[in-house]
């Protein structure tokens, strides 16, 4: 196996190269330049941003777990600020990464499924290069970017549409799929800076898929250049479902005769992000850089369902109704953390209703960068501060969960009311959270007015797309 330090070294020295060459090459699409401010680079601070893939609002001891252990995340949300009415981008991967990148709501972004309808057949849509990026406005600024784990906003035949072309001079990821001759990749393999090189990922060696990335996230902070800030994108596997094999471990093994294998195993790999996460902290202490960095935590959606794991075994929805791909809050309401020394006061919650298109510009805020224009997001940097915090009118998710027009599904939360239209039902669901955060008792008939409002909401704010047939609602009038 390639040495890690070695292969990030390399591209780092590389990375200045490429950049001149690329912009030398005038039959490419325009550049985006973003102006650099007046404050010095060494006032900025770096910025980490971790990704859970799935994990479930009630997840964490922090949220209410009492079974699955998480001493790691569960201290941070002590010496940090935990918000209890986060949201993801939407409930399943590749739509709700987008927003997140982009702080463009699901209304309004390209991808709006895992999959939609392009070039005639149902397959997966890569992000537009008009929508900018955290990472290629993060560059602008003077950062060092990176991204390692689950991009899951390109496609695999196109490597443009990777991470590596979408803001960030260092990309380790994941790929499956076909290329661009035809051949089927092999998910285990992570490409570096899309082809440049590529390490084999032999389970047999780690602990779990986490441990091999956080060794990456590791060596770059030892490469990367000490007089620039950083933004360090992790994008985590744990507790996708289908991790691809998992070498035997022995955490909860007092419960083998109790649980399911697949629980048991569910449990053990939340344990063991929780440690990756302390090793990523632990590397940034030992550099001094831990007090000038700005850490969230959170999930790309709700607890996962799949591959026989029972979102309920663990109650890993916290109570809440639904799961991943579910537009209930137990779809879309995630752990968030925030850590930030000196900055953030220690053991603060947050009620604060803010969601994945808010990440952009409290980013670029951090960063004193340029926020791109028109997009849905507002900057939470003075709630993480203590300071008065602006708030959304609403908040809007939607997602196309396959083919048909039952999978077409939308929310929007006014205040505490939630409202929820499946497309093949014909009717928007109202509850008051602020009664029935579970989501059990539909008051549509007793509130017309409220409905009233919120389906304007969920009309105007979904675009038409070109790749998902019921962008634009679906209502019969």
């Amino acid at each position: 196996m390639k040495n890690f330090k070695m292969i990030i070294r390399k591209v780092l020295l590389l990375t200045p190269l490429i950049i001149m060459v690329a912009c030398g090459d005038k039959s490419k699409e325009p550049e985006k330049v973003y102006a650099e401010t007046t404050f010095k680079s060494l006032e900025k601070p770096n910025i980490i941003f971790l990704l859970a893939d799935d994990m479930g609002y009630g997840e964490l001891g922090s949220y209410g777990q009492k079974t699955i252990k998480t001493p790691f995340l569960d201290e941070l949300a002590s010496k940090g600020m935990r918000f209890t009415d986060f949201y993801s981008g939407t409930s399943v991967c590749s739509p709700s990464r987008a927003v997140l990148m982009t702080g463009l709501h699901t209304g309004h972004i390209s991808i709006r499924g895992n999959k939609g309808v392009i070039n005639g057949k149902w397959d997966r849509v890569p992000l537009k290069k008009s929508e900018t990026t955290i990472g290629e406005v993060l560059q602008g600024a003077g950062y060092q970017t990176a991204m390692i784990g689950k991009w899951h906003l390109g496609v695999p035949e196109d490597a443009s549409t990777w991470a590596k072309g979408r803001g960030f001079d260092y990309a380790v990821q994941e790929q499956w799929g076909e290329d661009v001759n035809g051949n089927e990749i092999d998910e285990r393999v992570h490409w570096v800076n899309n082809t440049e090189d590529s390490i084999f990922y032999n389970y047999n060696n780690y602990k779990c898929l986490d441990e091999f990335r956080t060794n990456f996230a590791l060596d770059y902070l030892d490469e990367k250049a000490s007089n620039k800030p950083f933004f360090l994108y992790m994008s985590y596997r744990i507790p996708h479902a289908h991790e691809y094999f998992l070498s035997k471990t022995d955490l909860y093994s007092d419960k083998i005769e109790e649980w399911p294998e697949i629980e048991r195993r569910h449990a053990a790999r939340i344990t063991m992000l929780d440690a990756q996460i302390k090793r990523l902290f632990d590397k940034l202490k030992s550099k001094g850089e831990l007090e000038n960095t700005l850490i969230i935590f959170s999930s790309d959606n709700g607890s996962t369902n799949e591959n026989h794991h029972n979102y309920k075994f663990f109650n890993s929805s916290g109570g809440l109704k639904g799961h991943k791909r579910d537009v209930y809050e137990g779809g879309v309401r995630v752990p968030m953390l925030a850590y930030w020394e000196g900055k953030i006061k220690p053991g603060t919650v947050s009620d604060h209703q803010s969601t994945f298109y808010d990440i952009m510009p409290t980013l670029t805020e951090v960063a004193h960068a340029n926020t791109p224009k028109n997009i849905d997001g507002i900057s939470i940097l003075p709630e993480l501060l203590g300071k008065l915090q602006k708030k959304h009118d609403f908040l809007y998710w939607e997602i196309q969960e396959g083919r048909s027009i039952k999978g077409f599904r939308q929310a929007t939360r006014i205040g505490n009311w939630k409202a929820v239209r499946y497309g093949n039902n014909y009717h928007t669901e109202l509850y008051d959270l602020s009664k029935d955060i579970k989501e059990e008792n539909d008051i549509s008939k007793k509130h017309p007015e409220i409905v009233k409002q919120a389906n304007k909401i969920l009309k105007w704010e979904s675009v038409k797309n070109e790749y998902y047939p019921f962008s634009g609602g679906v209502f019969k009038n």
